[in-house]
Order: structure tokens, then sequence, then C-alpha cells
């Protein structure tokens, strides 16, 4: 699955939210808990985006590339990647983003 263009994320209001804040719009939009969100942050800051803008339009992308193929819709209270599956599923991102 290709992820949508990365502009579209770019006029989000919710990117310039206070960190909790966006966490929190991101929970109800994504079912992601604070440990997945707070690995994926990380994640895409050690991969090299130091902006934080710049990464919350990753994460958005990121999100929405898996929020269908993960789990049947509001079957479990958070998704779920499985043992490893997240650090997979973002070097799968990272590499076929272009």
């Amino acid at each position: 699955m290709k992820p949508k263009k990365l502009n579209s994320f770019g006029s989000f209001k919710y990117l310039n939210l206070p960190d909790l804040q966006f966490f929190i719009w991101c929970n109800k939009q994504y079912r992601v808990n604070r440990g997945i969100y707070n690995t994926i942050d990380q994640w895409f800051y050690e991969y090299g985006i130091i902006n934080i803008y710049y990464r919350r339009i990753q994460l958005l992308a990121f999100l929405d590339s898996v929020k269908e193929d993960l789990n049947e819709p509001h079957l479990s209270k958070f998704i779920r990647f499985g043992h490893g599956g997240l650090t997979k599923r973002l070097n799968d991102f990272i590499n076929n983003k272009d």
C-alpha cells in the first residue's frame, strides 16, 4: 500500500498542538497508545527527522498507511503490531514512500 502524499498533512491544524493534545488527537483518530506513539516519534527522530513539524507529518502518514491494515476496525482498543512488527512496518514505510 502506497502512503498518501505527505503534502495532504501539511495544512493540518493539529500539527501545532502541544504534545499531549496531539497525542490525544492521534489516539482518537488512529487508536494508538502512548507507548506506540512515543516509539514511532523516537524512531523518526533517530532516522533523522529532527524538526517536530515534519516528524508529525511522517507520523500521521505512517499511521494513516497502517490504519486499515491492522486489526478489524473497533475490535480492540488500540492498534497492535506484534513483536517486532512496529519496527518492520516503519522500515517498510520509509523504504516504500517514494
